[in-house]
């Protein structure tokens, strides 16, 4: 009966009528044809990899910038072109992209380069030694330029820069391949992690992305709003307001496309045939929500322990939470679970870390002659909060433990 009733859900839906035309142009993993305010980038860019296309070894480059400021986007279309400019001129160049994000060690980013080249590879179990070395033997089959992309490549180096060492000298092995590398981050400070003789070859040439303003996001979503949306399927607010959401976000494009795209999801669920004003705010927090909860997914557990805390004097009435009181708590939540119990000063800084990835707001007051302390007040909705923290196995039996609590006014 119930699929029944399910089929009938879903017939009906299908009969709504769409308001989208192409969604995945809105999406981060769309490289579009053209890319609007990115000019300058676009040259520095090419004017460096153009060598590839005279047989020669392009320099190393870095490409920092905040998120959603075009470095993925621009880097993919000018390897693109340039894959597509050697075909033209009889020769090979080719141009990996890799995430290290995903492909965060050493031997992983090792075997995915040499499997792009046609090279079976176990993801496990070679020592590293031997999958670098079958890299090298791989590429230098024929005459070739390798340009390696590495998005998010301060990812990589927190597990170590031996990869990127290695990578870096690779020419003097090779007789008929050249390779280069474009090392993408959103951390300008990354390259502090470096040994010195990374440092200097992997940077030897930089690029920055600044931020885009409102005026400039616009333009970039009545570009894709034209691909992804129905003729007249947007207000004419929708777009301003897209942007001026993501320029309060230090210009992010991303989040941008995101609010355009999930404000027309949440048209289509209302079965409405134009996104409104009130879909990109809805957008707005749908999206505030999912990133904060998944930052806290991501927490490490004596960070959710200082967080659960906060949450526990909240619900127990306690209007202006204080880092003391934060303490009693976590400390009996420990003691519950068996956890290592950290220090004051050190949950103190666990706070501060939250405060800063914006999960609560630490304000520093003043309680007179008892000193200084900081209330702590929540930025995150609790219940979809508290989910996340019990999916942590550690966590789950604090579920329904209460605290004993008693009133501290010092630190």
């Amino acid at each position: 009966m119930q699929n029944k009733s399910l089929d009938g859900l879903f017939q009906e839906l299908l009969e709504n009528e769409p308001i989208f035309k192409n969604k995945e142009v809105l999406r981060h993993s769309y490289t579009p044809d053209s890319l609007v305010h990115r000019d300058d980038q676009i040259n520095s860019l090419a004017s460096i990899l153009v060598s590839a296309l005279r047989g020669d070894t392009p320099s190393n480059i870095l490409i920092y910038g905040k998120t959603g400021t075009g470095k993925t986007a621009v880097t993919r279309h000018v390897g693109i072109e340039l894959e597509r400019k050697g075909e033209t001129l009889g020769l090979s160049c080719k141009v990996v992209y890799l995430n290290c994000e995903v492909i965060d060690t050493q031997y992983r980013l090792l075997a995915n380069l040499t499997r792009q080249f046609g090279e079976d590879v176990p993801m496990t179990g070679w020592p590293t030694d031997q999958v670098f070395f079958k890299f090298k033997e791989t590429i230098d089959n024929e005459r070739q330029v390798v340009i390696i992309i590495l998005d998010e490549i301060d990812k990589l180096i927190k597990k170590g820069d031996d990869v990127l060492y290695n990578l870096s000298r690779i020419n003097t092995d090779l007789k008929n391949a050249k390779v280069s590398m474009i090392g993408v981050s959103n951390d300008l400070k990354f390259t502090e992690f470096l040994d010195p003789r990374v440092k200097s070859s992997l940077g030897e040439e930089e690029i920055i992305f600044p931020p885009y303003d409102a005026d400039q996001i616009s333009d970039i979503l009545h570009e894709r709003a034209q691909i992804a949306y129905k003729p007249d399927a947007l207000d004419e607010m929708v777009i301003p307001l897209c942007a001026a959401f993501a320029a309060q976000e230090h210009g992010d494009a991303r989040r941008a496309l995101d609010l355009l795209r999930v404000a027309g999801e949440i048209a289509e669920r209302e079965n409405k045939s134009h996104v409104q004003e009130q879909h990109v705010k809805g957008a707005q927090e749908k999206i505030e929500v999912d990133r904060v909860i998944e930052v806290v997914r991501t927490l490490p557990t004596q960070s959710k322990l200082a967080l659960y805390s906060v949450m526990l004097l909240r619900n127990n009435g306690y209007k202006n939470v204080t880092t003391g009181e934060v303490y009693n708590v976590y400390r009996q939540l420990c003691l519950q679970v068996d956890m290592d119990i950290l220090t004051q000063r050190r949950v103190t800084d666990l706070m501060s870390e939250l405060d800063m990835l914006g999960i609560v707001n630490a304000v520093v007051v003043s309680k007179g002659r008892y000193g200084r302390t900081k209330e702590i007040v929540l930025s995150v909705p609790i219940n979809s909060t508290k989910k996340v923290l019990f999916e942590d196995y550690r966590l789950k039996p604090l579920e329904f433990f209460k605290p004993v609590l008693t009133t501290q006014l010092h630190l």
